[in-house]
This record gives structure tokens, sequence and C-alpha cells, in this order.
């Protein structure tokens, strides 16, 4: 149908039902959705397409009846046993009544997680900021006064007393520093992703007993996006990977089309995949992975993937994390359109 050629091009699955809840059009998106081609689709009643067919004709009625959307959660296709999210509006186009979009309940997850983690991310964030700037300076004073005591001591070997606070000092102030610097607005620019990527490979390859292999998608375009804090992000994910005891890394990049981040739809976003056959994350750990001081290694810091994932945001994008012993991917997703 004319009306309805521009849904040919969203991702989300879409169907046009009479006033008979009856199908007369269906996107290429829900073809794949729910395995029919359109042809088959059109004349099917919609009911009959799904288990709970009451719950779901009461919201077609409503619908139909009133001029606003309505929702009907967990509607399970037949077919497939496949659990979808329905989102049903009133629509003005001859021979049609509604506009049904289907969605997989576990994208709906999906995107709420990723709220979820990301409102948590600005608030732990916001905390850690507020506390490093309470710790410094106390640690400037208590360095002060441990540097005035050596010099007022006789002995040399009560010096070593002394060397100990500064060293301590100096190490908590190194990492109060690094907590505060993600607030650095970022400096956007031209970025070919796989300097980045290339950058990164040679640091950790450089440091650590890890080969690192690449598979590039060589048609992405360049992203506008802070090159330093680009590579950062990807150096946190790698160089873990290489302290846990990865042995292979391994760099994938995709073109990704019709992506929603954060509730945002765009045409085109990048995908940047960091795959290592290292332990793995630590069960217990792995849903609090990104919080700040949160680490699977003794002696870590905790604050590698938390940088990370607030860099990543500062370009508007997502990370992720799926995570077994011998196989950890971290993927990262950037919106290019």
């Amino acid at each position: 149908m004319a009306d309805l050629a521009g849904l040919d091009l969203l991702a989300t699955a879409v169907v046009a039902l009479d006033e008979s809840f009856v199908v007369r059009y269906a996107n290429p998106a829900a073809e794949n959705l729910l395995s029919m081609g359109a042809k088959s689709l059109a004349g099917q009643p919609l009911l009959q397409l799904f288990d709970e067919r009451e719950a779901l004709e009461r919201t077609l009625v409503e619908a139909r009846v009133g001029h606003w959307d309505y929702s009907a959660q967990n509607a399970t296709y037949s077919r497939s046993h496949l659990h979808l999210s329905c989102v049903v509006a009133r629509i003005d186009v001859p021979g049609l009544a509604l506009l049904v979009e289907l969605r997989p309940i576990e994208r709906e997850l999906r995107l709420l997680r990723e709220e979820r983690l990301y409102a948590e991310q600005q608030a732990n964030r916001e905390l850690i900021r507020n506390l490093a700037h309470e710790i410094k300076n106390p640690l400037g004073g208590l360095r002060g006064s441990a540097q005035l005591l050596e010099r007022e001591l006789e002995k040399p070997e009560l010096r070593e007393y002394t060397q100990v606070i500064i060293k301590e000092a100096d190490r908590l102030q190194r990492l109060m520093d690094r907590m505060l610097t993600p607030h650095r607005a970022p400096r956007f620019e031209p970025v070919s992703v796989h300097e980045v990527l290339e950058r990164v490979r040679s640091l950790v390859e450089a440091e650590f007993p890890v080969a690192v292999q690449r598979d590039y998608d060589p048609s992405l375009p360049e992203i506008v996006a802070d090159r330093e804090q680009l590579i950062q992000a990807v150096l946190n994910i790698a160089r873990n990977a290489a302290q846990a005891g990865a042995r292979h890394v391994e760099f994938r990049s995709r073109a990704l089309r019709q992506v929603t981040l954060l509730r945002q739809r765009y045409k085109l976003a990048l995908e940047l995949q960091i795959i290592d056959d290292g332990p793995g994350v630590p069960e217990e750990i792995q849903d609090r992975i990104f919080n700040p001081l949160v680490s699977g290694r003794e002696g870590g810091t905790g604050l590698g993937l938390s940088l990370a994932q607030t860099f990543v945001q500062y370009h508007h994008g997502v990370i992720e994390h799926e995570s077994r012993p011998g196989h950890t991917t971290f993927r990262i997703v950037l919106p290019l359109l």
C-alpha cells in the first residue's frame, strides 16, 4: 500500500489491520519476526496468530473505539511461542483501522536494562566524583605533614616510615585524579575507528604476551568522536583481559542498521567487539562490572571499565558484555547517523 510504503524501511515489525482485525499489510521486519511472507499474512485474522486472544481482542477494540495508543504485554505468537509486546494505534488510512507494532519482550527488557544501568552509572559517577574531591584535600595535608616530619627526624631509618606515608599518599592522589579525569568534555573530530583499534593493539601486544587478531569491516566510515577517549575505552577492556590471563584477543568491527540506543533511533551505528579467551568475569560481579571500584582481579582499582562506560556514554553509545570461562565479549555500539 502506497500510504504505508515508508514502513518498509523500519527495523521494527509492523502490521496494519482493517476494522475486523484482519491483516492487510505487513512490513519486511514483520515477515522476518513472524516467519511468514507478507502474502501469507495478508488476510489472516490477527487474533488467530496469538494464544492470548481475549486479552488482545480487548486491546484492539479499545484502540479502535478510542483515539490513543494501547499496549498489550506478553502476547505469545502461536507458531513459534515467541513472546511479544504489542503496541496498537488507530490510523486514518482508507480500508485500514489499526497499526500494530510487534516487539520481542527480550528487546524491551534490554532497553529497560540499558536505561536502568545508565541512570545507576550517572548516580555512581556523581557519588565517586564528590568522594574524590573530599579525599584530595586531606591527602595534600597528610603528604605535607609527612614531609615536614621527615626533615625533623634525626635517625635515617625512621625516614623509611615517612616515605611509606608519602608514597601511599601519592598513589591515592593518582587514584583520585583518575576518578575525576572522565569529567573532561570530549573533543570531537573525525576519527577512523580502525586507527583506534590498531593503536590499542600495538599498546597491548607491547605490554603483555597476548596475540590480537583483527576482523575489520573496511567499509566503515569515520566517526565523529574523541580519539583519546575511544582509545582509552578499548584499551581498558583489552588490558583487563590480558591482565586476567587471556592469551588471544580479537578486535571486530561491524556496521549496524536501524539501531535503537537508549530509546533513540539511528539509521546507522558502529559495533566494536573485544573478544578474549580469558577466565571470564566472576559471576558474583557480572551485574556490577561497570560500577566504580568493582574489580574481579586482586589489586585492581575497579576504574577501568567504569571509565570505559563513561567515555562510551559521552558518545551516546552503549557498552555490554557476555562472559563465561574461556570466552568473554565486550560490545560497544556507537551511533553514526
